[in-house]
């Protein structure tokens, strides 16, 4: 497609035929493959080879699951295993487990868009904590097969010197550091590879419908990354058409079908990308912290082999080998002059890019990280492969290479001092450039001595593998060091049996099951099949921490994660019926069941309780709609750090405690209990004694706070068991739970409000005009109505569809059209 240059044989002139070698020359398939296997293996073997090293399970007894992992990730992959194998209470739009039911559609493409997620769904349930950890090397492991494809189509050369290059894409700091232990972010790095091979195939003037396939492919993965990628891809293109011969006319065309095809492949996943965009915007806010650059000292020692700097620090590092080859790109004569400039200055740009705030904005979606603001290094890392791969396959001279890897050794020892310098980036600098340096230099000497070659190839995939290996155990040791990325169990004998008693107290939709505390994960919901309010996710709407922050639950991530609280009138608000606790002996569990409301109950008058408008307790009873407590009047001695208060109720009432601006222990009679302010709801103190008297001790480090007027409230319990008899008579006869709806039948001749125990979150459409309870959705109900019936539906889904579905006509004509077109070329 492009004429043939003057400047010197380089990677960036296709041949006049396009690419392609004569058909009598072609490699057959299985050859091809040889390449992308090699960077595959070499990957994935180098990720396990740290696992073995480190007896991380399920190669020993240390815990796998980091943060996240264990909150989210595991439990979303086993929800996803209760929905393909039609044991969840919900369905792809909607899931009834969880914050008392919540959009689950922008959940789905968020946390288990990366197509290997489907990997949980083939083994048992109780091994898919195995198959989530299991994705990391898979997914890895594709990335590198994938760039090992994509160099090839830049310059051709040896299959396993492009498989070698390839698993250093695949190993880079950032996958091993950032990404390892989040699977739909991993998904990136296999986009970066795809994407460059769909800008090739527009350059090439051909598969317009491929190149839109990839796109989707990409976009489905994961939007915040494959985002990313997709930045990557437009500054690959604007390098290739800056270095290659082509017409002004032939570079329109390539842009116009980059463009065009780039929409279409993002269109076909409106369907889920619009429904999470508006879910991202109606979810609770987060406080994000402005960008803050590192020091420039801690930017360049993230470029150094196997280093794993602390916290929210860039890792940008790939194995050695490559290192040492990119140094040798402005020097070799081989290349043109104008595309090692481009390369160079690009890759420049896009480093210098990450330490900007306007342009950390712009690859991030202008939105600040919440967390490491360095999420795109995978960037910079693909293209370092590329320059190293550009230097290799026009053979570099070994002077050139000593130079490079001479300036290696020096930047470490001048950044040797940086703040947690890597202990494993002197031997991986070291013993792993003086390998690399020894393997390049025998491939030289291998163009005249052909049996220096083989060699050579070995000691290639060998440093490789070994010193990424090491660099994957270092970052998960370093990490596990942290206090947030400690690992945590996800299957054991206590999971095993909290899960099997929670099966056994099910009853939904006739009432819900709460897997009660302590928790294993923050998504225990969804984990065990229960139906409570635990549930952490991104998209967890403000309107539901709106609705259950000021009943008292427990919360934290700003809003976006919460826990359970073990109160009755909670339990009767929102319809549970049974609670699992634990056991008397070690690891196991036990469930009970009470008398619960049905899901739609029914409220004739207006009700406003007479405690203490600011109270939790007066706050409970406005939803419940009935006075269930005393809340006295408390008085508070002692000092900041111990802080009694005391409260007369009646004798035999339960008391309870509700402190959200403490951090500290609290100790009420023999009992202490911990208290981590926003994080721990209403608390149970126990039975009032018969002198009336409740006396609890707090002892914090919380500087100038207190827990208010009104901590301690009395539950009167024959008051509470009244008001859910009540409920439950004139509440709904039957109610339906589907995927995503709700139907209830409701008694004759009932007026009123219809009160569904579902936060009132965007989405809902119902049978009647939908009116909010303190935050809970409720209809109104006139004389006639003996039914009702509401759907969810995530804002953005239908438009999606109908975008969706254009790109689909769209695709499929351009496809019918170049075959048919085809058809008559042929006769």
């Amino acid at each position: 497609m492009g004429t043939v240059s003057t400047e010197p044989a380089t990677a960036e002139t296709p041949p006049p035929d396009g690419g392609r070698a004569p058909r009598s020359r072609r490699r057959t398939g299985l050859t091809r493959l040889y390449g992308p296997l090699l960077a595959f293996l070499v990957t994935s073997g180098a990720f396990c080879a740290a696992w073995v090293a480190r007896g991380t399970f399920p190669f020993g007894d240390t815990g796998r699951a980091v943060n996240d992992q264990a909150n989210q990730y595991v439990p979303f992959h086993r929800a996803l295993w209760d929905l393909v194998h039609g044991q969840a209470a919900g369905d792809v739009l909607f899931t009834w487990r969880g914050g008392f039911g919540q959009q689950f559609l922008s959940d789905y493409y968020t946390y288990l868009g990366n197509p290997f997620s489907w990997l949980a769904v083939l083994v048992p349930r109780e091994h898919v904590d195995l198959a989530v950890f299991v994705i990391t090397p898979v997914t890895m492991g594709t990335a590198a097969a994938l760039m090992t494809v994509y160099l090839g189509k830049l310059h051709p050369g040896p299959w396993w010197q492009r498989g070698v290059l390839g698993a250093t894409y695949g190993l880079c700091g950032w996958a091993l550091s950032d990404a390892s232990y989040i699977p739909m972010w991993l998904w990136g790095l296999v986009a970066l590879p795809l994407l460059g091979i769909a800008v090739e195939w527009c350059l090439e003037g051909r598969r317009w419908p491929g190149v839109a396939l990839l796109v989707a492919l990409a976009w489905f993965g994961n939007f915040y990354t494959a985002m990313m990628a997709t930045m990557a891809a437009c500054v690959l293109l604007a390098i290739r058409l800056v270095t290659l011969d082509m017409t002004g006319a032939q570079r329109l065309r390539a842009v116009g079908r980059a463009a065009t095809a780039a929409a279409t492949g993002i269109l076909l996943t409106l369907p889920l990308l619009l429904p999470s965009f508006l879910s991202s915007g109606a979810a609770q806010p987060t406080k994000a912290g402005a960008f803050d650059p590192v020091r420039i000292e801690v930017f360049l020692a993230g470029m150094l082999p196997a280093t794993h700097l602390w916290g929210g620090r860039p890792r940008l590092y790939v194995a050695s080998l490559g290192l040492i080859l990119a140094g040798s790109f402005l020097l070799n004569g081989r290349i043109a002059a104008r595309t090692r400039l481009t390369w160079a200055a690009a890759t420049l740009l896009v480093l210098v890019s990450f330490q900007f705030p306007p342009t950390q904005y712009v690859w991030h979606g202008l939105a600040v990280p919440n967390g490491n603001p360095y999420r795109e290094a995978f960037v910079f890392s693909g293209m370092v492969v590329v320059v190293a791969w550009l230097a290799l396959a026009n053979r570099p001279r070994p002077l050139h290479l000593a130079l490079s890897a001479g300036l290696l050794v020096l930047a470490t020892f001048v950044l040797r001092h940086t703040d947690d310098f890597g202990g494993w980036t002197w031997p991986a600098v070291l013993a792993g450039g003086a390998v690399s340096l020894l393997a390049l230099t025998l491939l030289a000497l291998g163009e005249k001595r052909r049996a220096l070659v083989p060699v050579a190839a070995l000691l290639m995939i060998g440093v490789v593998f070994a010193e990424s290996a090491v660099a994957a155990a270092n970052a998960d040791a370093r990490r596990s060091r942290e206090r947030w990325a400690h690992p945590a169990a996800t299957s054991n004998r206590s999971i095993t049996n909290h899960f099997e008693a929670v099966r056994k107290a099910d009853g939904w939709p006739a009432y819900r099951t709460d897997s009660g505390a302590p928790q294993t994960s923050y998504n225990d919901a969804l984990a065990l099949r229960a139906e409570g309010p635990q549930y952490y996710s991104s998209y967890l709407p403000e309107a539901t921490y709106r609705a259950l922050e000021p009943l008292g639950y427990g919360y934290k991530n700003d809003g976006r994660t919460f826990f359970g609280a073990d109160n009755p009138v909670l339990d009767a608000i929102f319809s549970i019926g049974a609670r699992v606790r634990p056991g008397t002996e070690p690891n196991t569990w036990t469930s009970a069941r009470f008398p619960a409301p049905p899901l739609v109950t029914l409220r004739t008058a207006p009700y406003t309780s007479p405690n203490p408008a600011g109270s939790v307790y007066a706050r409970q009873e406005n939803v419940l709609g009935a006075t269930v407590y005393e809340v006295p009047r408390t008085t508070r001695t002692g000092t900041p750090a111990t802080q009694t208060y005391t409260a007369q109720c009646t004798p035999g009432s339960e008391a309870y405690w509700y402190s959200p601006a403490l951090h500290g222990t609290l100790r009420t009679g023999a009992s202490a209990l911990p208290l981590q302010d926003r994080m721990t709801g209403v608390l149970p103190l126990g039975p009032v004694p018969a002198s009336g008297t409740v006396t609890t001790t707090v002892e914090t480090r919380t500087e100038n706070a207190t827990a208010g007027p009104t901590p301690i409230g009395c539950l009167d319990r024959t008051r509470l068991d009244a008001a859910v008899r009540h409920l439950t008579a004139t509440g709904a006869t039957t109610v339906r739970a589907g995927g995503h709806t709700l139907e209830a039948t409701l008694p004759p001749n009932t007026t009123g409000t219809a009160v569904l125990a579902v936060t009132n979150i965007p989405g809902w459409q119902c049978s009647a005009p939908i009116r909010d309870h303190h935050g809970l959705l409720s209809l109104p109900v006139t004389p006639g109505t003996g039914h009702l019936s509401c759907t969810f539906t995530p804002k953005g889904l239908t438009p999606g569809l109908a975008a969706a579905t254009l790109a689909l006509l769209t695709l499929t004509s351009v496809t019918t059209t170049t075959y048919l077109r085809r058809r008559r070329g042929i006769r």
